[in-house]
């Protein structure tokens, strides 16, 4: 049955894509001419992750094998790892809120003169976003100029002995030492990739000062089951005399952290509060929303000003201790660093802030987007405070009609069920899943966002199962009538007015249903905005908003209401892919 389903799945994309579309593929491109959109495509030849992930597993008891494949490949790029000690690198791992912790610190540092460098993943929608020079994606010419000087030594050091090329994510961290060395930065700011101990960022051998966010559990299949597990990976960025600070952690993973310090020699400090910063009446304005994004601040406050005094900058004496010293205590297992009062640069940069996709709102017409890209069980609990109280902020209809819609989708090994379980306090009236995919059609999808690692169909086959926990969790918590669970086989169905590809249920009360999944992103936008968002065009020859035949009620409804508040959440791939439709400019 299942295989049937699948294979007629298969011959609805073929059949949606047209007699000259193009099939979804996952060969690898072609070696081609030197532009940006060629080194993309031929970028993403790389993307060998999910053997990438394998070969981590395999290899998960010998960071050795992982960390000497990673130097030579560096090394065959022109590059020794004594090199990378020249860029006064500021090291950042943690399970959620470290990207938005690098940020913080970067911009406090860009603030006092300095050129920075930032390196970061994933990227939102296009790849040059994860190499910063000074708060900014790298230009397509500079992107293109060390993409093509990088693969061009690597494929000409290739012999039998070395007959590989790295992939995807260790070509770009390569990429970026070669950037942030040749555009001369004062620093460069490295968020880790997975975990720590194995990731490929870990050759960095002399880091000014290391940082730990919040940690819980996500990659469990490559870093562990448990948080302590999770915890001894993320220790493994620590280094000898190299001081590290935390956020406050629960008891038991915070021990692993103390007991890897200590192992390296390693000084490790627990973050104060930020509220410990905040003298007398003065409240640090945060550039980024939500209650948790307080302990990232607080970290990037530690990192920042750690670097500036480790690296003797001349504006350090104005940071001084309001608490003498480090707090040492018996029922503390890792010191209190000192709080200090913030520098006017300090101040501004936290409030200066920008990190797209996390906690953003986009008020567009009718319709307020509410972005965040939590993936996490602790990050989604976030996520759900922060949309609560900003929706609660909104000024509400006089005439109380407004819709809440829920965007979602899930990948990789994560417990969709446990997230979506979070979600519902929210009171969602409907749940739309989609795919990561921006479009059905490979042609249409940028290069930028292109996966070869997941198929749409399996993506789609993801979807239908987060629909099915969906509506199961509606009905144990007493909602309203939803389709009944679903098949793969006969959900794509095509639209002949619009040649649209649309995932029904075979539902007998069509007019209720409240939860639906749509192939690609940009059909759920139509559906969710019916021609309501100002900022989303709609399809070139298409008339009126999309149509999804079990959810005519719920069109009407999206229609006519006066407010319509959208939560998209769930994987920052999502997060992407719709933040490149609202907002055309990010593809520029």
């Amino acid at each position: 049955m299942v295989a049937r389903g699948l294979r007629a799945l298969r011959g609805a994309l073929r059949g949606a894509a047209g007699s000259g579309g193009r099939r979804l593929s996952t060969r690898p491109a072609r070696v081609p001419a030197a532009d940006y959109q060629d080194a993309i495509r031929t970028l993403n030849t790389l993307q060998t992750n999910a053997s990438y992930l394998e070969q981590v597993k395999r290899e998960r008891g010998d960071p050795r094998a992982q960390l000497e494949a990673m130097r030579g490949f560096l090394e065959r790029s022109g590059l020794q790892v004594e090199d990378l000690d020249r860029l006064n690198i500021i090291h950042v791992t943690g399970t959620k809120g470290k990207g938005s912790a690098c940020a913080f610190t970067e911009r406090i540092l860009r603030g006092y003169g300095l050129r920075t460098g930032f390196y970061s993943s994933p990227h939102l929608v296009q790849v040059r976003e994860r190499i910063r020079i000074n708060g900014q994606p790298l230009s397509k010419e500079l992107f293109s100029k060390y993409f093509w000087l990088v693969y061009r030594r690597l494929r000409g050091t290739k012999d039998e002995s070395q007959a590989n090329m790295p992939a995807y994510f260790r070509f770009l961290t390569i990429m970026a030492f070669h950037v942030f060395l040749q555009e001369k930065v004062d620093l460069a700011v490295v968020e880790v990739g997975i975990g720590g101990a194995f990731d490929c960022t870990n050759i960095i051998r002399a880091p000014v000062v290391c940082g730990v966010s919040s940690l819980g559990i996500d990659h469990t299949s490559i870093l562990g089951d448990t948080v302590e597990k999770i915890a001894w990976q993320k220790g493994g960025i620590f280094k000898p005399g190299v001081p590290a600070f935390t956020v406050p952690q629960p008891e038991q993973p915070l021990e692993v952290l103390r007991d890897r310090a200590r192992e390296c020699g390693c000084p490790l400090y627990l973050c104060p509060e930020l509220d410990a910063f905040e003298a007398g009446t003065r409240v640090l304005e945060l550039g980024l929303a939500g209650s948790h994004q307080r302990s990232n601040a607080a970290l990037a406050l530690q990192l920042s000003r750690t670097w500036l005094q480790r690296r003797g900058y001349e504006g350090t004496d104005v940071l001084q201790d309001v608490l003498p010293g480090a707090e040492l205590s018996a029922q503390r297992s890792v010191p209190l660093a000192p709080t200090f009062c913030p520098s006017d640069a300090m101040i501004q940069g936290l409030r200066d802030t920008e990190w797209p996709g996390r906690t953003q709102v986009l008020p567009h017409g009718p319709v307020t987007w509410y972005i965040d890209g939590a993936h996490t069980t602790s990050s989604i609990q976030a996520c759900v405070r922060w949309f609560r109280q900003a929706a609660l902020n909104e000024d509400k209809p006089q005439d109380g009609s407004e819709v809440r819609v829920l965007l979602f989708n899930a990948t990789g090994d994560r417990d969709t069920a446990a997230l979506l379980k979070l979600l519902l306090p929210c009171h969602f009236d409907y749940a739309v899943f989609c795919p990561n995919f921006t479009e059905v059609s490979v042609a249409a999808n940028s290069a930028d966002q292109q996966n070869f690692n997941v198929t749409l169909e399996n993506a789609l086959t993801r979807c239908v199962e987060n629909q099915k926990t969906w509506t199961r969790l509606m009905e144990e918590k007493g909602g309203p009538w939803l389709p009944a669970p679903l098949e793969v086989g006969g959900l794509l169905q095509p639209d002949p007015l619009r040649g649209a590809l649309l995932l029904v249920p075979p539902a007998e009360r069509p007019l209720n249903s409240t939860s639906l999944v749509f192939p690609c992103i940009s059909h759920a936008l139509q559906w969710i905005t019916q021609g309501r968002d100002p900022h989303l065009p709609l399809p070139a020859s298409k008339v009126g908003a999309h149509p999804h035949p079990v959810a005519t009620s719920g069109a009407v409804l999206l229609q006519e209401a006066a407010a319509i508040r959208v939560l998209v959440t769930g994987s920052l791939h999502l997060v992407g892919g719709v933040l490149k439709l609202l907002d055309p400019t990010l593809s520029q």
